[in-house]
């Protein structure tokens, strides 16, 4: 990256103005699927894609080649497995490993995707398989440059003569999605080799359409941990990278410049204190951390014998916990998609407006390069007017309002790594609100929508003056602005380098238009979060102000607020449902008693307000699944609901478990209420945590007797 001061060292001579033919970004091939389904279904053939052949040009034409096998064959995953499976629900790990194409970038999204169903369905449409209705037919849709595209494959993938994928494959050998999902990625960039070396934010973006946060963890905020809270139990996905180093693989067990996910946080209670630790996974489905917090770390001992159990996996896999300390030394970047962007915003209220420009840098016309040039010709670049209006609903949007801007560059090649990355940025001008503004910038200026003249520029400084330019796809900044006019200007760093780009602006109010163009306004969009989870937080924090006495807000986690069973079923009860509105939860003691025994890992006896966290985002998964398995509409579930509903939640009980478990949850009837539900399912959980956790073989554990006592008597 290269600073705006930087800029102005350099002394090229500039290109003569000029115009030339303009190359626009080439956009994915549109295939039907449901189209495409239908005849292959009705024709009793397989479909193969002459758009993505099964042939070496969609791997590639360089270094990707040479690391191929010499018989390389495609082979469909019938001819691979006598059961294929398209996605296991069921599969509580993560079970995707890199493989060939150095893409630990995607797969590091890919794994934060698997957290969130309901956005991992979006990407990954559920209803296809490899029985029903199959003809060798998959799709997958991805946010491409401001728009969900849908994106069609055949199921031929690349093998070895041993039948091993050489790229993306599952620990399970069965399950297919994750090699088809990156067989679409590919295609939609070019090949296989266009999926060379990325940035975790880009496929993070690509999965969602959402907003990217990156902290630079040498200079991370001091709430760090606040925010890693909010990103984690509120719908953000999350992934991170190492220093770039000589070696690949360094003495405590990191890849260097390599892409981790971050898999969950937790703050643990140690003998000495309190500790922040955070779990990530290396995509390559192996090599870990060596370090305190590590799977073999004597760390470990300094917990509660239940606290150890339920989150140490002393595994291969990956998968390992590190304190947060460790965390900020050994790492870079930390990415955090979200799709609204309210999780660096303390503002209330929850509604958010998106708008989104598309533009264009042309040669002697609208690619004026940057400031630092000193060539006079920035204002040619294209110029957006921005209104920052108060939102009505938020107390503290009145002198500032929380607004991201986010610039992205489109190249004209189809193949993503073909033509290296600009770089780009913007500059942010305040109009409205100064006296000297008002009268260079007159009413009939406003009115024409004219662009501000090169004078604007010479004599007036930008609101972001350390403005860095980037040579990423992405540039990504979170603004406090007052409420009244801007100016967006996107450049280039140099001039006459042309491309197109999007313009996404994400605020709680305002209006964007193009200025020097055509006049409408760009229609806005509001960005609801529907997500239930979203409810708890002002209604836990205002029982909570209750029990503290004191002004509590969930970002000061320092307090560590702790609430026993009689607080957890007056919380509980008094829950009001958006999405359920007759729903009323009626929780006994002795069952608020039964959930704190469970989810109290370090035995104080009360749950912290991450292990409430954890009950909660159970809950509203354990709430849908009820509705959906009480067909009869009783409120209550009998033994064959029952069954379905475990089985719908992707755990796998012998009907023997499922019958004892309505002996000792349900009513004499054997009829089992939501209540009864949550603690019964929160046992499954937890015991088969614990038993996965400890085992060495999958048959059995060892436990001592401390350990047994603890898991058994005090759950």
């Amino acid at each position: 990256s290269m600073p705006f001061l930087q800029c102005m060292k350099k002394n090229k001579s500039p290109v003569p103005l000029g115009r030339s033919i303009f190359q626009k970004h080439t956009p994915p091939i549109q295939q039907n699927y449901q189209d495409l389904l239908e005849s292959c279904l009705k024709n009793k053939c397989l479909f193969t894609d002459d758009n993505f052949p099964a042939h070496i040009s969609s791997i590639g034409t360089g270094a990707l080649l040479k690391k191929l096998p010499r018989n390389l064959q495609w082979k469909r995953p019938h001819a691979l497995h006598k059961s294929p499976v398209f996605y296991a629900a069921n599969r509580k790990q993560l079970d995707l490993c890199q493989g060939l194409v150095e893409n630990c970038w995607f797969l590091a999204a890919l794994e934060a995707l698997t957290f969130h169903q309901d956005i991992l369905a979006a990407v990954v449409p559920q209803n296809q398989s490899f029985e029903r209705k199959y003809a060798g037919i998959f799709h997958f849709r991805f946010w491409h440059f401001g728009e969900w595209v849908d994106v069609v494959v055949d199921d031929r993938l690349p093998v070895n003569e041993a039948g091993e994928l050489l790229f993306v494959s599952s620990v399970y050998k069965n399950v297919f999605w994750g090699a088809l999902l990156e067989k679409a990625y590919a295609k939609l960039y070019g090949s296989y080799e266009d999926l060379q070396i990325g940035q975790v934010s880009e496929a993070l973006v690509d999965f969602t359409g959402g907003v990217n946060t990156r902290i630079k963890l040498a200079e991370a905020p001091p709430d760090l941990w606040d925010i890693l809270t909010r990103a984690t139990y509120s719908r953000s996905l999350m992934g991170c990278q190492t220093h770039f180093g000589t070696t690949k693989v360094l003495k405590n067990g990191l890849v260097a410049g390599h892409a981790y996910t971050v898999t969950g946080i937790r703050k643990v209670t140690c003998q000495y204190g309190p500790e922040n630790l955070v779990r990530l996974r290396n995509p390559w489905g192996k090599i870990e951390w060596k370090g305190d917090w590590s799977d073999s770390s004597y760390k470990w001992e300094l917990l509660s014998p239940k606290e150890k159990i339920l989150l140490r996996k002393n595994k291969e896999d990956g998968e390992f916990w590190m304190s947060l300390r460790d965390f900020k030394i050994h790492f870079v970047d930390l990415m955090i998609c979200k799709l609204t962007p309210d999780l660096m915003s303390q503002e209330d209220g929850k509604k958010w407006m998106y708008s989104l420009k598309s533009g264009r840098w042309v040669k002697g016309s609208t690619a004026g390069g940057s400031l630092g040039f000193c060539n006079g010709n920035f204002w040619m670049n294209p110029q957006y007017w921005l209104n920052v209006l108060p939102a009505e609903d938020s107390k503290k949007s009145l002198n500032s309002c929380n607004v991201v801007i986010s610039l992205m560059q489109k190249h004209s090649s189809k193949h993503r790594n073909r033509a290296p990355h600009l770089f780009i940025g913007f500059l942010l001008y305040k109009l409205v609100k100064n006296t000297f503004l008002l009268s260079f910038f007159p009413k009939q200026y406003q009115e024409s929508n004219r662009k501000l003249p090169p004078a604007f520029f010479t004599r007036h400084q930008p609101v972001n003056k350390h403005q860095v330019f980037l040579d990423e796809r992405e540039v990504t900044h979170d603004f406090h602005l007052e409420p009244c006019v801007y100016v967006i200007v996107p450049s280039t760093l140099e001039p006459q380098q042309e491309s197109e780009f999007i313009l996404r602006v994400f605020s709680r109010k305002h209006v964007l238009r193009e200025m020097g163009g055509n006049t409408s306004f760009t229609l806005s969009k509001e960005i609801v979060d529907k997500y239930e989870g979203k409810i708890w937080e002002d209604f836990f924090t205002k029982h909570f102000e209750q029990v503290e006495k004191k002004k509590l807000k969930f970002s000061s986690i320092s307090q560590n607020p702790e609430i026993n069973a009689v607080q957890l079923q007056k919380i509980l009860n008094n829950i009001s449902w958006r999405k359920f509105q007759n729903f009323r939860l009626n929780f006994s003691l002795d069952s608020c008693q039964g959930i704190l025994a469970l989810l109290d890992l370090n035995a104080t006896g009360t749950l912290s307000i991450q292990e409430f966290r954890v009950l909660w985002k159970r809950l509203l998964f354990y709430l849908e699944v009820f509705q959906k398995g009480d067909t009869s509409r009783s409120g209550k579930l009998d033994l064959v609901e029952l069954h379905a509903a475990v089985q719908e939640t992707g755990i796998s009980l012998s009907n023997e478990v499922c019958n004892l478990m309505a002996i000792r949850y349900g009513d004499p009837d054997l009829q089992i209420s939501f209540e009864s539900f949550v603690c019964f399912m929160l046992r499954v959980e937890i015991m088969g945590e614990a038993f996965r956790n400890l085992t060495q073989d999958g048959k059995g554990i060892y436990l001592r007797e401390s350990e047994w006592m603890m898991m058994t008597l005090y759950s």
